[in-house]
């Protein structure tokens, strides 16, 4: 079934598009193509190619020319973000990436304290986090308590971007 399907392997499918690749660029310049079922259902469309001097080989092997050129940059990609453990999966919390809803997991915390965190941040250290305005003592003594569970990583936009709102709801 589909659903039990595993993502395939990128150097896999690397070596697919390649082979594609290949094939299609080589099949441009083959007498016999290995398309040869493909053909131009339209007069019209044979003329046009035929009027701007271009012919389906040049088409083709422009076409390849530029997947083999972009194919590596999509490669690259990155794939994971270094720091999600940090974004509630584990007992140390991301104060600059990590979602309100994180800081469940420390009684006293949540709503209040996280909030006024993801409202004042980015932080650089842990004194810029108990300098927040509007810090009772006793919210100062909860940050206290958890000092150790809280890094300052630098911001990523893309979960600085959900840090009030993640989409989840119960």
């Amino acid at each position: 079934p589909w659903s039990r399907r595993r993502p395939s392997d990128p150097r896999k499918m690397f070596r697919k598009v390649l082979l594609a690749a290949g094939i299609a660029y080589a099949s441009a310049f083959s007498a016999t193509p290995a398309l040869s079922s493909i053909r131009v259902k339209s007069v019209a469309c044979g003329a046009t190619m035929g009027a701007d001097g271009v012919s389906r080989r040049e088409i083709l092997a422009g076409a390849v020319t530029a997947a083999v050129t972009i194919l590596p940059f999509a490669a690259s990609a990155e794939i994971e973000y270094a720091g999600v453990p940090f974004l509630g999966g584990s007992d140390i919390i991301d104060v600059n990436n990590a979602n309100v809803r994180a800081y469940t997991k420390f009684p006293g915390m949540y709503p209040t304290i996280a909030g006024l965190i993801a409202k004042n941040g980015p932080f650089s250290d842990f004194k810029a986090v108990q300098a927040i305005e509007g810090l009772t003592p006793a919210m100062q003594g909860v940050l206290a308590k958890y000092e150790k569970n809280l890094v300052m990583l630098p911001p990523v936009p893309e979960y600085v971007e959900d840090i009030f709102n993640n989409g989840l709801y119960r």
